[in-house]
């Protein structure tokens, strides 16, 4: 959830600034069908607890671009509770969960304290918005 809501972060900050604009691009590829949106159940419940209600209709907009909505079935509920004793955060470990069930190329996140233990798991191509942008438009390879 962090991702969707960067663009109501404090924009003073160059990195959430940069982020912002990353996130924002990476929609406008999603838009545009160059990339795809996995959604979760997870997402919904986090959104439905935003207190800004501009900021909740906002972001579930993105819920019906979505190319599938993951639910939270006992095994990704346990999956979950496997990450939970990495050291992944609850509602965290339900993201990732859910990721890696639906065989997600690309995690994106704005919290460095997950990606930094995704990247120490190695269980999926986690990715700062920024990252996230430079792999989908190939910026570095050849």
């Amino acid at each position: 959830m962090c991702c969707f809501n960067r663009p109501y972060d404090d924009q003073t900050q160059a990195r959430v600034r940069l982020e912002t604009e990353a996130k924002l691009l990476i929609q406008e590829n999603i838009k545009d069908g160059r990339c795809r949106l996995v959604w979760s159940s997870i997402l919904d419940f986090e959104c439905s607890k935003n207190p800004f209600p501009e900021h909740r209709q906002a972001i579930l907009q993105w819920r019906r671009l979505a190319d599938r909505c993951i639910q939270v079935s006992p095994k990704i509920a346990s999956r979950a509770k496997q990450l939970e004793s990495q050291a992944v955060a609850r509602f965290d470990a339900q993201h990732v969960a859910c990721a890696l069930a639906s065989e997600v190329d690309l995690f994106v996140t704005t919290d460095d304290r997950l990606l930094k233990r995704l990247r120490k798991l190695d269980l999926l191509a986690a990715r700062l918005p920024g990252e996230a942008l430079a792999t989908l438009e190939h910026w570095y390879e050849d």
